[in-house]
């Protein structure tokens, strides 16, 4: 893989074989962003878990204290009372069939998160195929199938977001930009991390927390130590 000048550069000032403390590695990665827009920083979380067991699965949702910094495009699948609550709290989308359609036919994906009432998960139902494997089926366990669509759309507003296991067991989750500097991307990295402890499966045998590794969009990864996450 092509890596550009300043990933080089970046990639020197790190010490490939180092396990950093949080504070510092969320440090490096401000003070080594060197794009020219306002980089996102991610976490990369590799879990002691077998996700294909059922008993093995780590997923859940999660309110970031400082927001992801991204501006969210919410679709509500909706009716009545429930549909006029979510245009209340701001979802640029609300409907049922008619959206369904839409994202049928036309192809349509200009949103980010999709909310559900319960009683529309039936009609919901005939997108899983095209809306699963982008991440966006509503689901109870991230609180995006729920009786409080309004309330839903606030949180997504206000920078929740959802974990989950990929296929090869690692999380992989936004903090926040760059901009945010690194106390503020802490509060988010130890806010998620937390979520992510407590929500270790019973069925988990030895160490849950095998690696983590932060890195800006176009930055090197920075390995933080495990053991300094799950002792706190």
């Amino acid at each position: 893989m092509h890596r550009g000048k300043n990933y080089i550069e970046s990639a020197k000032q790190i010490e490939k074989l180092r396990l950093y403390d949080p504070s510092e590695a969320l440090g490096s990665v401000v003070k080594l962003a060197k794009a020219k827009f306002d980089e996102t920083v991610e976490v990369h979380i590799k879990l002691g878990v077998d996700s294909r067991h059922a008993d093995q699965q780590v997923r859940g949702a999660i309110v970031l204290p400082n927001g992801t910094g991204k501006t969210v495009r919410v679709l509500v699948f909706a009716k009545d009372d429930r549909a006029a609550a979510a245009r209340e709290a701001g979802a640029e989308y609300v409907g049922d069939t008619d959206l369904v359609e839409r994202i049928q036919k036309e192809n349509w994906f200009d949103f980010d998160v999709v909310i559900a009432s319960p009683d529309m998960m039936g009609v919901v139902g005939r997108l899983g195929r095209v809306l699963g494997p982008k991440g966006l089926m509503p689901n109870p366990k991230a609180g995006t199938v729920t009786p409080d669509v309004a309330r839903a759309v606030t949180e997504a507003k206000a920078g929740k977001i959802e974990y989950r296991l990929d296929k090869t067991n690692i999380i992989h989750c936004p903090i926040g930009k760059v901009s945010f500097g690194p106390e503020k991307l802490q509060e988010n990295f130890d806010a998620l991390l937390g979520a992510v402890v407590r929500a270790k499966p019973a069925a988990a045998k030895g160490q849950y927390i095998r690696s983590c590794v932060v890195a800006s969009t176009m930055g090197p990864g920075i390995k933080i130590n495990p053991a300094r996450i799950e002792s706190k």
